[in-house]
């Protein structure tokens, strides 16, 4: 009898935690700044991840757009967004992720992708093929999110 029930214990208990670790995007509660106060996640962020996702194109690809010291060793850092340089030095933690998840929050007019956000997008197609998305899914994970705030974290004046 153990048998049975401790397997679906088990997994009852794994699908609990996932779906309590994340916060879905239209769950996500932005302040009227536009900061994230609470994490997406339940593990904390890192830095190294959070480079690797900053200047991987298919992944967030910060630096097409971004300049940060320290990013001279990847090709052509962008200059369309201001340098990343002691961006932790003027904003908060919770602004900073509240930017990376919808920077249009705290940023009405900015042309940054909104990185975890599925609602209020303008035009969502299907890749480059001009049909209109089925649906919509982030650009980033919750996990990733919070990987790109840990990176953020670093850039202080």
């Amino acid at each position: 009898m153990h048998r049975r029930i401790a397997p679906v214990a088990i997994a009852a208990a794994i699908v609990a935690t996932i779906a309590v670790a994340d916060t879905l995007p239209n769950d996500v509660k932005f302040s009227d700044d536009g900061a994230v106060a609470q994490p997406l996640t339940s593990v904390a962020g890192n830095p190294a991840d959070g480079l690797k996702v900053a200047t991987t194109r298919s992944m967030g690809n910060c630096i097409a757009c971004h300049a940060a010291s320290g990013w001279a060793k990847f090709p052509e850092p962008g200059n369309i967004g201001p340098s990343l340089d002691g961006v932790a030095s003027r904003y908060t933690v919770a602004q900073l992720r509240g930017i990376v998840v919808n920077a249009k929050k705290h940023f009405p007019d900015s042309m940054m992708p909104s990185f975890y956000n599925v609602a209020d997008i303008i035009r969502p197609g299907d890749g480059y093929t001009a049909k209109p998305a089925k649906t919509i899914t982030p650009i980033l994970t919750p996990q990733q999110v919070e990987d790109v705030v840990a990176l953020l974290e670093t850039f202080k004046d």
